[in-house]
């Protein structure tokens, strides 16, 4: 590249250089800055480099702080636009996301540690522990969400095949019913949400007119039918939290508001797990309460309350607890 065209880019590399080569621990001595744009092949006075940084604060919101050490003056970028720490919480969230495959969290990764400096890139490095965790091993689950998005923002429904795992360890096709071939969903999309570490469209199902929702990362062959969406009225007032909240490992079924009865210590884990909003009331038995929550009645939930231990019963409705003894009485044949 010529010279001048060289020059040109100057402002581009200086606020490369003092981007990825300081931070608060860590500053330029003038010399050095002018010592990195000559390998670039970029030749200036000091000057020039105060009216750059002048620049690049005012116009770019890059601040740059000069601090006197000794009997030099280091430069150092101020504050960035995102902190070490605000980094480090984004690497945490790749890496503990399942459905992001391993190949996609380095690469995401590699991405996130470009707006640090090197310095704050080793601490971050170091973090880094993709590897061995249980990650989706579907590709294209980032393009099947951003053809959902396009979906609502066209307000059209979709069509997709949905897959399921073989005995094999391979993702295959549902099949109808009568297992004689590949059934096709068609449903208009909603909402997207992200429990227990999974992606999930929140969507009206055509056939059974009702709000469902599927795993993105097991949708395949996605495609606008550009017909428009239904379910209007169903998703008027939802709220895809509170969906969240009622549907465990979100596994449907039937709403009800149940009734749980708890001892003190536990009050935790019902505010962790339906929010501070819920009323918790003084029960019978001296040291114990109980709460009225609305939940998709399912053997998801069920597991959730036989996890919290003998100490957690369900008091009502009548229909909810011969239910969960029937769950009981069955899972006991098996012993």
């Amino acid at each position: 590249m010529p010279k001048n065209e060289n020059q040109k880019l100057k402002l581009y590399y200086l606020y490369r250089i003092m981007l990825e080569q300081t931070d608060e621990e860590h500053g330029l001595s003038m010399q050095d800055i002018l010592t990195e744009l000559a390998e670039r092949g970029i030749t200036c006075e000091r000057k020039s480099i105060y009216r750059d940084f002048k620049v690049l604060t005012e116009n770019m919101g890059l601040e740059i702080i000069g601090e006197q050490v000794g009997s030099n003056y280091y430069y150092h970028v101020g504050q960035k636009q995102f902190e070490l720490a605000e980094l480090k919480l984004l690497v945490d969230s790749v890496q503990a996301s399942k459905f992001i495959t391993e190949k996609k969290s380095d690469s995401l990764i590699k991405k996130i540690t470009t707006l640090a400096s090197v310095y704050e890139a080793e601490e971050l490095g170091r973090q880094v522990h993709v590897q061995g965790r249980i990650k989706t091993m579907n590709e294209s689950i980032y393009y099947n969400v951003d053809e959902i998005h396009n979906a609502i923002n066209q307000n059209s429904s979709i069509k997709f095949k949905y897959m399921q795992w073989s005995t094999d360890k391979k993702l295959v096709p549902r099949k109808t019913e009568d297992d004689s071939e590949i059934k096709i969903y068609e449903v208009s999309p909603w909402a997207l949400t992200w429990d227990d570490e999974n992606y999930y469209l929140i969507a009206f199902d055509h056939n059974e007119k009702k709000i469902k929702h599927y795993r993105v990362d097991k949708m395949d062959k996605i495609s606008i039918t550009g017909e428009k969406r239904e379910g209007r009225n169903e998703f008027r007032d939802f709220d895809p939290g509170v969906y969240a909240k009622k549907n465990f490992g979100m596994f449907s079924g039937e709403t009800k508001r149940v009734e749980i009865e708890f001892p003190e210590k536990m009050v935790g884990v019902f505010i962790d797990r339906f929010g501070k909003d819920i009323m918790i009331k003084k029960a019978e038995r001296k040291g114990y309460y109980k709460t009225f929550v609305e939940v998709a009645v399912s053997k998801q939930f069920f597991g959730w309350i036989f996890a919290l231990g003998p100490e957690v019963k369900i008091n009502g409705p009548e229909e909810v607890v011969k239910s969960i003894k029937k769950e009981i009485k069955d899972t006991l044949k098996n012993y």
